[in-house]
């Protein structure tokens, strides 16, 4: 299955759940994401089976992510306050998702960097919107889904592997952060060639033919 094609299938899923919860103010919803996240590093740290409703907890911030957008949008109740609530929701969450990753081993320098990397990529791709680039510029491998993705994956590891990934022995924490870190520098990368050269069909002088 191509990954347009999961989009659109996750798409379906989330205005299928957005059904039952039309009443609920998209705001509340992103709150819930939040709570959802810092739950996730509390459940991780209390180790054992509790990792498998970190996990739970981990889906359930990505549900919530896109529930607010899907319930705004159906209710006629998106706004420009929400869209920032919403988007200073997601850098939070991501914060709890690298705090997860501290967590379960990784070292303070890596988890330092992850955070660093993944607020400037979105810090670059505001910016140069703010500066007239239309859309997102680029959609790169460090999007939103592959930083949930990355906690899951180390969450789901230290479950099934307490004794730290196979091959190598490092704590799951740890692997994590360094494979979030490098998809980061590539993602990174990839927006600010993509904002490079918005910049530069910006800055081309336009002829009038008329």
């Amino acid at each position: 299955m191509s990954g347009s094609a999961l989009a659109v299938g996750w798409l379906r899923a989330i205005h299928l759940l957005a059904r039952p919860v039309l009443g609920v103010p998209p705001d509340v919803l992103t709150g819930c994401g939040v709570l959802s996240a810092v739950a996730a590093v509390w459940l991780t740290a209390l180790g054992g089976p509790a990792r498998w409703l970190a996990l739970a907890a981990i889906v359930a911030t990505g549900v919530f992510d896109g529930l607010d957008g899907a319930v705004a949008l159906r209710t006629g109740r998106a706004r420009p306050l929400g869209a920032v609530l919403d988007a200073a929701a997601d850098r939070l969450t991501e914060l709890c998702f690298v705090a997860v990753l501290l967590v379960l081993g990784a070292p303070l320098g890596w988890c330092a960097a992850l955070a660093v990397l993944l607020l400037l990529h979105e810090y670059v791709r505001a910016r140069a919107q703010a500066a007239g680039m239309r859309g997102a510029g680029a959609i790169t491998v460090a999007e939103r889904p592959t930083r949930l993705v990355v906690a899951a994956v180390a969450v789901t590891g230290s479950a099934l592997a307490p004794g730290g990934t196979p091959g190598t022995g490092w704590p799951w924490g740890t692997t994590c952060a360094v494979l979030g870190t490098g998809l980061s520098l590539i993602g990174l990368a990839h927006l600010s060639v993509a904002v490079a050269r918005a910049a530069g069909r910006s800055d081309q002088p336009r002829h009038d033919l008329g």
